[in-house]
């Protein structure tokens, strides 16, 4: 097993730094750094453990040592924390590295989790002619979940996440992007903010939906140039993984096996997660101090 992995921690946060309605109640201090923080390095774990502890936990629970921090140009806040003592502490028994997701001449954030992961490979070029995965830094995937990525005998893999185990609120789910899949279990489609009639196309017999919730297994050679080639979405203007990898399975169909797994992923995406986010981590993270 190849225990490489990367993770995009490079956005700018913006949904995050829009403040939450005021019958929210979130503690003052998170509030604050939910504006100025990546949202990865938000403290909502015990003792103001920033997020990334705890997937950084999983991760090597699950197996991996080699790990690519992808971190936004000009924000130097995660280096920092784990050069740290208690950063480092954290990170204890990885190798961290960092690639920067720079933002071009006229534009005010990034290129996408396509550019982001174009960037993650290229500062690992030892990669080349293995396979990796990769990961978003504000979404808290279980060992388990980790796990199956490595293990994968695949080309190629996905978690494929029942739509039915997640606790969000359903206007939440319906925006996720749901999968179709071949009756041999390869990744055929990814469709974003699919529509009622798309999810009940897409359910299996047992009425199973897919989700992908933008976890991969993926191999270095394969993929690369998809990233380089894959053009900016016409309405958000930034270059996705998802589309990159659609192209992929165009030119290689059966390169994805859809994993599928159900439980729920915890999400820092909002202020109004960060509640909900650090109930469970007390809840689940007890020993994690």
């Amino acid at each position: 097993m190849e225990p490489n992995l990367v993770i995009l921690a490079g956005g700018v946060s913006s949904r995050m730094k829009r403040s939450a309605p005021v019958d929210v109640r979130i503690d003052p201090a998170l509030r604050r750094e939910a504006k100025e923080k990546a949202k990865a390095m938000i403290g909502v774990g015990a003792g103001q453990r920033p997020f990334l502890d705890y997937l950084l936990h999983n991760i090597r629970a699950a197996g991996y040592r080699d790990v690519v921090l992808v971190v936004g140009e000009g924000d130097d806040s995660i280096r920092r924390y784990y050069s740290g003592e208690q950063g480092a502490s954290a990170a204890r028994g990885l190798d961290i590295s960092y690639a920067v997701q720079r933002i071009p001449s006229g534009r005010s954030k990034p290129l996408g989790t396509a550019d982001a992961l174009l960037e993650g490979l290229r500062s690992a070029t030892r990669w080349r002619g293995q396979r990796f995965t990769v990961c978003n830094s504000d979404n808290l995937y279980s060992r388990r979940a980790l796990m199956m990525m490595l293990e994968c005998t695949d080309p190629g893999g996905m978690i494929d996440y029942d739509r039915a185990a997640f606790t969000f609120e359903q206007e939440r789910v319906a925006q996720f992007a749901v999968t179709q899949k071949g009756a041999d279990g390869y990744l055929v489609n990814i469709i974003e903010k699919p529509s009622a009639d798309v999810i009940e196309r897409v359910a299996d017999a047992a009425g199973r939906v897919g989700v992908s919730m933008n976890i991969w297994r993926l191999n270095y050679d394969t993929v690369l140039p998809y990233l380089e080639t894959v053009p900016l979405d016409p309405v958000r203007q930034e270059k996705e993984l998802p589309t990159a990898i659609m192209m992929m399975l165009a030119a290689m169909p059966k390169s994805i096996r859809a994993l599928p797994l159900a439980e729920d992923v915890p999400d820092l995406t909002n202020q109004t997660d960060i509640s909900r986010v650090r109930e469970y981590l007390q809840r689940e993270f007890s020993e994690f101090s």
